[in-house]
């Protein structure tokens, strides 16, 4: 076996539990300044984002432990968490004017709404923006600690304060992100620092081995994971479709969820958007069955859309339906009624409750609207330029034009496109300055038509 290292002075120094010797190399590359360091930016994050983090912000307890996944959603989940602690009240409001009632007790029971008193332990294996962002909040303080002696004494809140000085918030098996979240790490003074433990994987995501101290650590955990398709039935797809186009790995997607399970007041959370748009057409993301599942409908337990909170643990298959259909956009709730009575899953006489039948986007915009502070396009920052953000709404726009009921109003805004003169940054960075060819002169045409449409 070959043991091969490599050196990046941009890549921060993370201590912890994964520090090994020079001697256990057999060879090391120093690549000093000749390489750009990988990083992944942050994208904008959409109202549907946004109110999926909302919703999951409200099942995360105090004091409890939290994962979260890399991606817009994450994003948001931080952007709500975020609003909890430093703008209750227009946290508060929001949350009044979407209308949590029918979860009420959900919330009551397994999270809260409340600023963090006593903060949250990360339990990660990739060690997220969020979590850093969380942490530079004051969220993301809950240490821990590496035996069942002074864990248990931190639980019973008697652990003396010179001892709690040694103790851990974030437990992470590796790191990535956007090119301020590196930067942002390099900065942390050493102190800081050794609160954030990089681990082995095997210790965040398994409950065997020190299991006892594990359990003492993570306590009330809500793992969150995205997927882009949930069945009815409540299994989630999150790595590869049906054909067999794998999107994904799985990563510790499926440890987590099997640890909220097998933890004492523990949850599962798999967030996802109950619509898409592609190739022209909308379709659910919510359906009746799928050939592929990531995460099995045995271990179903709380979905969350940009609509609701579907808990899903311990009820019947009709249950689990409804509670699904209730989370779903209302567009294509019929269609899933009708699939789920055809196989007997649904009696005929079924009909969904009232208060579900306006779950759309025209009603989350308008409430989106009215607290317009609480939905940042770029909540963790942004390494876009300008010019760049702009182009991302414009490409976004076009791409939502591109079906047949919307091709000529997409055919109107090329024809009054604004002159070329007026985005000319944008234009040399998309080549686009000196078209060549009637194809280019119609993209540039469509872009300028995009950056007109989603001027800010």
């Amino acid at each position: 076996m070959l043991i091969v290292g490599q050196v990046h002075n941009d890549l921060p120094y993370m201590p912890g539990d994964a520090e090994i010797g020079i001697d256990t190399f057999d060879l090391l590359i120093d690549e000093k300044d000749h390489t750009t360091l990988f990083s992944t930016p942050n994208m904008p994050v959409g109202f549907q984002d946004h109110f999926i983090g909302l919703h999951a912000s409200t099942l995360v307890r105090d004091g409890g432990t939290l994962q979260i996944g890399i991606g817009s959603m994450g994003d948001a989940l931080t952007a709500a968490l975020l609003a909890r602690q430093a703008d209750n009240a227009g946290y508060q409001a929001l949350l009044t004017d979407l209308n949590l009632s029918q979860w009420a007790q959900l919330i009551d029971r397994e999270g809260g709404v409340e600023p963090f008193a006593k903060g949250l332990y990360g339990c990660s294996e990739m060690f997220v923006n969020g979590l850093l962002v969380l942490a530079d909040a004051g969220i993301v303080r809950r240490k821990v600690y590496p035996d069942v002696a002074t864990q248990q004494q931190a639980n019973d809140g008697v652990l003396d304060e010179a001892a709690q000085t040694d103790g851990i918030s974030v437990h992470g098996g590796f790191f990535l992100g956007p090119r301020s979240f590196y930067e942002r790490l390099r900065e942390l003074p050493q102190s800081k620092r050794l609160e954030f433990n990089m681990t082995r994987i095997s210790y965040i995501n398994e409950l065997y081995g020190q299991e006892e101290l594990k359990r003492l650590q993570r306590l009330d955990a809500r793992f969150i994971n995205s997927a882009f398709t949930v069945t009815l039935m409540g299994a989630g797809v999150a790595d590869q479709l049906e054909d067999g186009r794998v999107l994904s790995g799985v990563g510790g997607q499926y440890n987590f969820v099997a640890q909220g399970h097998a933890l004492e007041g523990a949850r599962s959370v798999l967030i996802l958007r109950s619509w898409r748009e592609s190739g022209g057409e909308v379709n659910s993301n919510i359906v009746w069955e799928y050939g592929h599942c990531t995460i099995p409908r045995h271990l179903r337990d709380i979905v969350v859309t940009e609509y609701g909170i579907a808990d899903l643990r311990g009820k019947n298959d009709a249950a689990v339906i409804e509670a699904l259909l209730n989370i779903s956009d209302s567009r294509f709730q019929p269609g899933l009624i009708e699939q789920a009575q055809a196989v007997g899953k649904l009696p005929k006489h079924f009909r969904i409750d009232p208060r579900f039948t306006d779950n759309s986007p025209q009603r989350l915009q308008a409430i989106q609207a009215r607290h317009s502070n609480l939905f940042p396009e770029y909540p963790l920052g942004c390494d876009f330029t300008e010019v760049e953000r702009d182009l991302l709404r414009a490409l976004n726009w076009l791409k939502s034009k591109f079906k047949l009921t919307e091709i000529l109003e997409l055919g109107k805004a090329a024809l009054d496109a604004p002159e070329a003169s007026q985005y000319p940054e944008h234009l040399e960075r998309m080549q686009l300055t000196n078209p060549e060819g009637l194809k280019e002169d119609l993209f540039q045409r469509l872009l300028l038509a995009g950056l007109k449409a989603t001027a800010q």
